[in-house]
């Protein structure tokens, strides 16, 4: 690679970092998932990087490795039930109402599919319309306004089964 693609490529990612490693977060959870996420991401991105033409849409390039690589991770994870005698409680750390909301929220989006969490991923937390989110997605807009709808249906409904106040809210 050449050294002034290099460079265009460190520019990119110094200035767009912070940004990718909050959409990082929001698809993983985890801040620690989410750097390895990130770091994985860039490197997958970095390999292709002289292939982006436009790299005003390099941006949506990278979320969509995020996005694969999120689920490669969904796939391979073992789902392996463990005997306990005790059943932890569910704490929550701040007892601010806020970060209830935000904590639940967030435990809520993990028990979606990886496609559904995408969807509202990118609709909300990344504000993307429905044509940029379709575009990033590879899907139709219409599959989009399908699975949006869905996922939606689904997070109330947990969220009510977990928290009938925040539910009624």
């Amino acid at each position: 690679m050449h050294r002034a693609t290099v460079l265009e490529f460190e520019d990119y990612v110094r200035t767009r970092h912070d940004a990718l490693l909050r959409s990082a977060r929001r698809l993983v959870g985890d801040p620690l998932d989410a750097q390895d996420l990130l770091q994985i991401a860039l490197l997958r991105t970095y390999r292709q990087w002289e292939r982006i033409a436009d790299k005003r849409l390099a941006d949506a390039y990278l979320r969509r490795v995020m996005i694969n690589t999120r689920t490669e991770w969904w796939r391979a994870r073992k789902l392996e039930e463990v005997p306990t005698a005790h059943i932890p409680e569910a704490s929550v750390k701040d007892s601010s109402d806020q970060h209830a909301d935000r904590a639940l929220l967030t435990e809520v989006l993990q028990d979606l599919a990886p496609k559904q969490r995408s969807v509202v991923v990118l609709r909300y937390c990344e504000q993307m319309t429905t044509n940029e989110t379709a575009a990033t997605l590879g899907m139709a807009p219409g599959t989009v306004k399908s699975t949006l709808h869905r996922a939606l249906t689904q997070l109330r409904q947990e969220i009510a089964r977990r928290d009938p106040d925040a539910a009624s809210a």
